[in-house]
């Protein structure tokens, strides 16, 4: 059995020939870059790959950029020469690339398909670069599990795109962020709850220095001390109970939450969660409740519908298609309005930042090269995006800017996307330990009773 990688796959030993990896839509789609990683294997690229791409070039959303960014790659690597039999070099210790005619199934698997459809083009083809190379590994690669289950029906080697998968232990390490400190020394709690400073050397805590922002549940008696590590401090510092904008906890991990929001020296924030455990009414509750600090604050989430059509099929100007999108966003808008009479002073500003675009929904395709000073953004959702797509909007951010990303990575509509590949997933594993940064995982559904169960239960 072929091994699948977690990384980029190592580079040949002496004397051995190459690798052929056959290259399926989506992995160029997912990541544009993705020839570049694979050392130095030789790479096949289907023509019926180009055509599919081709019809994704149009548009502003991230599969569109992939497309061009990755027929502009290819455009200048062959610049002046055809691919010829065995292809052209990619570029420096990379090997080489060539786009290769469809081919038919071999006659013994005439038979296994009845459809003509790019999927079976690219096996077929796929299946030919095999039995022409003889004595060379060949795989196709693909992020489609149906295809992945046709072609070991077909008994072709086939493996998923894992370069961008992160390690299952980090995953599952995201989710137990809160270290649980039992039975402290007393004169610890007296100086973390009680004294003016609210803080303790972190020396009092650990063994080791802690990482960043590392959370802290220390139980006692009197029940749990929420606290965090202050690295510019040098400290664990005490996490007190605050609310935002008439919304307050309901329990420790919301209560890290809104201090994670509320800290204007944590610049990033990474919730996850699952359904109704309060994700994007913190963030929001958190933006508006600090309206003043910042020019702007921004809400949006990735338009993934079903059938993967884009926002453009919908009728309407931007504002009409975006609706349906932005409707969970404005229902916990609604939830916070609610907190107060529709006189108040609270509920009227809320009225009057829509009005002023001081608060603005905002389409995520329209994100892109924008540069965003002094906004608070968050970004609904995000486990619909990928690494790159995560990559592109953190670097938009300017001076004063504050960015929130809030999902559960366990309810993911992107096809080519899982809980080890999404760009939520990413983030916190790529910024842990950096001093602007804090991950916090929503264990407990707030929403309702019913709503709690069947996210346990269903």
């Amino acid at each position: 059995m072929a091994k699948k990688y977690a990384n980029a796959p190592s580079a040949r030993k002496a004397g051995e020939k190459p690798k052929i990896f056959v290259l399926d839509t989506n992995i160029i789609l997912h990541d544009h870059k993705a020839i570049r990683k694979f050392k130095d294997n030789d790479l096949v690229i289907p023509v019926v790959v180009i055509e599919e791409l081709d019809k994704f070039k149009k548009g502003n959303d991230a599969l569109a950029f992939n497309a061009r960014g990755f027929m502009r790659d290819i455009d200048r690597i062959t610049e002046g020469r055809s691919f010829g039999k065995d292809g052209v070099p990619i570029g420096k210790d990379l090997g080489k690339i060539k786009i290769e005619p469809c081919h038919p199934f071999p006659e013994s698997l005439a038979g296994l398909f009845y459809d003509d459809i790019p999927d079976h083009r690219i096996l077929s083809t796929a299946i030919w670069v095999r039995d022409n190379n003889p004595d060379r590994f060949v795989a196709l690669v693909t992020k489609d599990i149906n295809l992945r289950m046709k072609a070991k029906a077909a008994g072709m080697e086939v493996q998923d795109y894992l370069t961008d998968r992160v390690e299952e232990e980090k995953v599952e390490n995201s989710a137990k962020e809160v270290i649980f400190i039992d039975s402290p020394a007393a004169e610890t709690v007296s100086a973390l709850a009680y004294s003016p400073q609210t803080a303790v050397d972190w020396r009092q805590i650990s063994e080791r220095e802690p990482k960043p922002n590392q959370l802290y549940k220390i139980r006692n008696e009197g029940g749990a001390i929420c606290a965090r590590y202050d690295a510019d401090a040098g400290k664990v510092v005490l996490v007190k109970t605050k609310s935002a904008y008439g919304i307050r906890p309901r329990n420790d991990e919301q209560k890290f939450a809104i201090d994670a929001c509320l800290n204007p020296e944590i610049q990033l924030v990474s919730m996850t969660g699952g359904a109704g455990t309060g994700k994007t009414l913190i963030a929001l509750a958190s933006a508006l409740e600090q309206a003043r600090d910042y020019e702007q604050i921004i809400l949006t989430r990735p338009t993934v519908v079903l059938g993967n059509q884009e926002i453009g099929f919908l009728p309407g100007d931007q504002k009409t298609k975006m609706s349906p999108f932005v409707q969970p966003l404005m229902d916990n808008l609604n939830v916070i309005k609610s907190q107060f009479r529709p006189s108040s002073k609270e509920a009227l500003k809320i009225e009057e930042m829509l009005k002023s675009e001081k608060l603005l929904i905002s389409p995520l395709a329209y994100i892109r090269g924008r540069s965003l000073g002094k906004v608070y953004f968050i970004c609904d959702e995000a486990q619909n995006l990928t690494p790159h797509e995560i990559k592109t909007i953190i670097t938009r951010a300017g001076e004063g800017t504050k960015m929130v990303f809030t999902g559960d990575i366990f309810q993911i509509d992107q096809p080519y996307l899982d809980k080890w590949s999404n760009g939520l997933t990413h983030l916190g594993e790529k910024m842990d330990g950096q001093k602007l940064f804090e991950h916090i995982f929503l264990r407990v559904g707030e929403r309702s009773e019913l709503s709690d169960i069947a996210s346990k239960l269903l």
